[in-house]
């Protein structure tokens, strides 16, 4: 299962080469070719039922087989699933061992047939696997379908590719969905079994163990003079500012985690009415008993209100709102919630070896941060902070886990204008790191599965930060 963008006014050749994996080896020649055939997307889109037949070949002599293919439009639903499961009691397959079960996902087309999604790891030796929690497009789960079925083979694995069948189970996104309850455990059944022995119950279960809360901050840094067109916060009749522009474009890909959408939403760096007193850290709705903003759109209308109401003035320290938001996942680290903190700035921190040392302090929780520099300033305190070649370090510590995804937005404006195209970039860039970040944590505080929260208020992060 693949994505492919589809232009109806171009021609869109697509040669597939097949080939039979020996080895781990990236380089394709020390694997055998089994044959290649040649197509165009219009072809496969415009064949009877999105399904499309060809030939293979490619080795003189040799009738090499067929390969189909099946295309269906995806659904414009960005939801990112993120689950784990368990099982218990499957059936032992290995002679001198247990069982080592692994989990395929297959999505169902709209033509009935199945499409693998995704594999777990394999859990060696055991009858009882917890497979690590893993995240998941909606969209590649079942094209935006939340009743579509999904369909879960268990396997235990075998060293030479031959891996045994211990059953299967369907189930739905929906019902995945709803965490750890009565209704989300499977029986695993092996339809041959269950025909040959009449006393045949099941090759075990499988059920869900943990539903994981996001709770998305954002954190907008003023500078500058919005009335002047230098400004990055410039409010132009004709289009949105470069902060605008970041926010929206990384805002409606990481909401998709945050399942209120209500994202506590602050300003930093500015002289708030009437006393003109500086404040690093005033909600953009105005409200102090209530920062929540109503999604993306939500925020949006309070930054724009805010530029009209406060004076933008600096300087730009970034620990405080760090520092703010990591008490907050102080108080949850039982693998229940975690947390996003997005921050727009334009590139300047006024406040490095503060915020080092809070990003080290806050590497042990469950937190990841997420940094949108906009502008044309040079980002090197932002490359930095991100860890990714040098982890960060205050007083001699390092960080313990890299919990920094830095981004420049000016990257990911598109010259030809496909702004679709450039904002798929960024999706996969900004939030790259985040699932790993997550599993980081849950591994090293040793997180035990536990049920899905209940309709009960989110934390106080929502309320008074």
């Amino acid at each position: 299962f693949f994505v492919l963008d589809f232009f109806f006014e171009e021609k869109q050749n697509l040669r597939f080469d097949v080939y039979n994996v020996d080895s781990r080896s990236c380089n394709i020649s020390k694997h055998d070719f089994l044959g290649q055939t040649f197509c165009t997307l219009g072809e496969i889109i415009g064949s009877t039922g999105g399904r499309l037949e060809k030939t293979l070949s490619g080795i003189p002599g040799k009738k090499c087989g067929v390969i189909i293919f099946a295309a269906e439009e995806l659904s414009n639903c960005r939801d990112i699933a993120t689950m784990q499961l368990c099982a218990n009691k499957l059936d032992k397959k290995d002679f001198f061992g247990k069982s080592d079960p692994f989990l395929v996902f297959f999505r169902s087309n709209e033509d009935g047939t199945f499409t693998i999604c995704h594999k777990t790891e394999v859990i060696k030796n055991t009858l009882n696997p917890v497979w690590q929690p893993f995240t998941i497009p909606v969209r590649a789960l079942c094209n935006g379908d939340y009743d579509r079925t999904v369909k879960v083979d268990v396997y235990d694995w075998d060293r030479d590719g031959s891996h045994d069948f211990i059953g299967e189970f369907t189930t739905s996104y929906r019902e995945l969905s709803r965490g750890q309850n009565q209704f989300n455990v499977y029986e695993v059944l092996n339809p041959k079994k269950k025909g040959k022995k009449k006393k045949y119950v099941n090759s075990g279960t499988v059920s869900v163990t943990h539903s994981i809360e996001f709770n998305i901050c954002v954190c907008v840094f003023l500078q500058g003079n919005p009335s002047q067109p230098t400004s990055l916060h410039y409010m132009s009749p004709y289009q949105m500012n470069a902060y605008a522009m970041a926010l929206k474009a990384v805002g409606e890909i990481i909401q998709d985690y945050d399942s209120d959408k209500l994202f506590p939403a602050y300003g930093f760096g500015a002289k708030l009415p009437p006393d003109g007193k500086i404040s690093h850290g005033f909600p953009l709705s105005g409200d102090a008993d209530n920062p929540n903003c109503v999604g993306i759109e939500g925020v949006l209308e309070a930054y724009f209100r805010s530029l009209k109401t406060v004076q933008l003035y600096g300087p730009t320290n970034f620990a405080p709102v760090i520092n703010k938001v990591a008490n907050y996942a102080a108080e949850i680290t039982d693998g229940s919630q975690y947390f996003v903190l997005l921050m727009i700035t334009d590139g300047v921190i006024s406040d490095m070896v503060q915020t080092k040392e809070a990003v080290v302090n806050a590497a042990g929780l469950p937190l990841s941060i997420i940094i949108v520099g906009v502008g044309p300033a040079e980002f090197d305190a932002m490359e930095e902070l991100d860890g990714d070649e040098v982890r960060v370090s205050s007083r001699g510590r390092l960080a313990e886990r890299d919990i920094v995804q830095f981004v420049p937005f000016r990257d990911y404006i598109d010259r030809s204008g496909n702004q679709v195209l450039s904002m798929a970039r960024l999706a996969k860039d900004v939030l790259a790191e985040i699932p790993d970040q997550l599993l980081s944590f849950m591994k090293s505080r040793g997180v035990e599965p536990r049920p899905a929260l209940s309709s009960s208020p989110l934390p106080e992060l929502h309320r008074h930060i």
